[in-house]
């Protein structure tokens, strides 16, 4: 899904559409999985770790969760919409809106190679999610990720373009 394709998508059309419940369906599960993870087996896998390792996860841990604490408050705020609960203006105040795009979308300060196999799938996965959503509040409320592109955002994205 890219934005050309999702150009003439309104927000009561969006929150209507089964690409909205599998949306929220992805989302909500993925929360709850790495909820699972993180206060389980990650715990575990986590102390296992180098010191360095060690540091790497606990940054990357905190990354995932932001992302997925700002895409389920996203998706609970188009519900909420859906639901009649919240008038559909109020979802496009600043307050509302997709957050945290400078650490959400951000590079790992180094590879992630050293990390926990789970970890990396549900860093990868969170990503995936954060991005699709980004676009997403781009196209229905006009200002999302192409408004707070800073320089940082634009190293980042030439850097994972050319795989660094």
């Amino acid at each position: 899904m890219d934005s050309e394709s999702l150009g003439g998508l309104t927000q009561q059309g969006f929150i209507t559409s089964a690409l909205f419940d599998r949306t929220f369906d992805e989302g909500m599960a993925l929360v709850e999985e790495t909820a699972r993870y993180l206060d389980g087996r990650g715990r575990e896998e986590a102390r296992a770790l180098p010191r360095k390792a060690s540091m790497l996860y606990a940054g990357e841990s905190m990354r995932v969760t932001t992302r997925l604490m700002q895409a389920a408050s996203w998706l609970l705020v188009q519900r909420a919409v859906r639901d009649g609960d919240m008038e559909s203006g109020m979802a496009a105040d600043e307050r509302y809106r997709l957050g945290s795009k400078e650490i959400c979308l951000g590079a790992a300060a180094e590879s992630t190679e050293m990390l926990p196999v789970a970890l990396r799938d549900l860093l990868a996965r969170s990503d995936n999610l954060y991005r699709r959503i980004a676009r997403l509040d781009d196209v229905l409320f006009g200002t999302g990720l192409a408004a707070n592109s800073g320089a940082r955002d634009q190293i980042n994205r030439l850097a994972q373009a050319f795989g660094e």
